[in-house]
């Protein structure tokens, strides 16, 4: 029992990775089928809005207030126009003008952005080490591996006899590179506004702990920013359209699983092994989105995707080092304080029974005297 409680997070882990892989593969087959990527946001977090919302609404406590104040509602505004609009509505542009094999390489760009993020904003202090320079060296990796991705596509590795476009679109080979280098970027501005999105996360968090309650107004402010987003690209009503079951369920499971079950399990999973630990599962993901993606969307895999994916994902576990590295003394710091805490506390104690004892001793004196 003891094996399988120890072994539990890797398999939830790996289920995860499998999970994640299909929330793009359905995501991609959907947005080539025609869907409008602007309006696959906005049902994605409408309907991911009318699933957390009633849940965080019963499962409040009594003490619990769902008000949020003025302040904590323009945190979580931009938050949810940063990390959730923003970022998916162009992880989408990227998924449909690159391909999601690359679109899940790039995303393992999120920990070293968010380093150099954290970096500026003061959260994550620079000291001469071997973990801080480390993490710089994981950075310059994955950024310059990112740029190989994007910028050098090489020969074909898998499905050499498919033309160089996407399934339903037939480009010459410049306008295919161009699209694909704008996919590229896409993809790598969606990465940083995840990352920007972590950050911003510290202050939320901060002034609002209620992490359901959060999730449903990130959600609900999702749905309208991007709503007002659709009405101001695509006014015309045939955007808003859903063509097909495909994309229907597409839809329902990257709402229900992508947004809703997959974020408890990850939450369960940090608070059992870290962040770390979770973040380390990350290339597994796109070792299987390119599995699957060349199988059933007939994607086209070249030497330098590979290369760079292979310079990501070292870059990644690179970075992810130094951080271990940081978590470990920051334990330790925080164990030698509860170890001089304890000392203190019994050097207290030692001093009161001393000086309980020097205040007894005049009056056992005075009583022999009388006596």
């Amino acid at each position: 029992m003891g094996l399988i409680e120890f072994y539990k997070p890797v398999i939830v882990m790996v289920v995860l990775q499998f999970t994640y892989a299909a929330v793009s593969i359905l995501t991609r087959a959907s947005l080539l089928e025609g869907i409008n990527p602007r309006v696959f946001v906005f049902y994605r977090q409408a309907i991911a809005t009318v699933i957390i919302a009633p849940i965080a609404y019963i499962s409040r406590s009594k003490t619990m207030s769902c008000w949020i104040g003025w302040k904590n509602f323009w945190l979580i505004f931009w938050a949810a126009l940063i990390g959730i609009t923003t970022s998916q509505m162009i992880n989408l542009e990227g998924l449909y003008l690159a391909s999601a094999s690359a679109g899940s390489a790039i995303f393992n760009l999120v920990p070293a952005i968010t380093f150099v993020a954290a970096t500026i904003v003061g959260y994550e202090p620079i000291n001469i080490s071997l973990r801080t320079i480390a993490k710089i060296l994981g950075t310059i990796l994955c950024v310059a591996s990112a740029a190989v991705m994007a910028l050098i596509k090489g020969p074909k590795l898998l499905n050499t006899h498919l033309p160089s476009s996407n399934s339903l679109i037939l480009l010459n080979s410049n306008e295919s590179d161009n699209l694909w280098l704008l996919g590229c970027l896409c993809l790598f501005g969606s990465s940083c506004c995840w990352s920007f999105w972590l950050i911003i996360q510290v202050p939320v968090t901060r002034t609002y702990p209620n992490h359901l309650s959060l999730s449903a107004w990130m959600c609900f402010l999702a749905t309208i920013q991007s709503g007002a987003v659709v009405l101001f690209t695509d006014p015309h009503l045939d955007a808003w359209k859903v063509n097909s079951y495909l994309q229907i369920g597409s839809l329902l499971y990257t709402a229900v699983v992508g947004s809703g079950i997959c974020i408890f399990a990850q939450s369960w999973i940090i608070q059992r092994r870290g962040p770390v630990f979770s973040a380390m599962f990350n290339p597994l993901n796109t070792v299987i989105v390119t599995f699957f993606a060349s199988i059933f969307l007939r994607e086209q895999i070249y030497v330098g995707s590979v290369l760079g994916a292979v310079g990501i994902v070292i870059g990644l576990y690179v970075v992810l080092w130094g951080k271990a590295k940081d978590l470990e003394e920051l334990k330790e710091q925080q164990q030698k304080k509860m170890m001089m805490s304890q000392k203190d506390q019994i050097n207290i104690i030692q001093v009161l029974v001393e000086e309980a004892a020097n205040m007894e001793e005049p009056l056992l004196i005075k009583q022999t005297n009388k006596c």
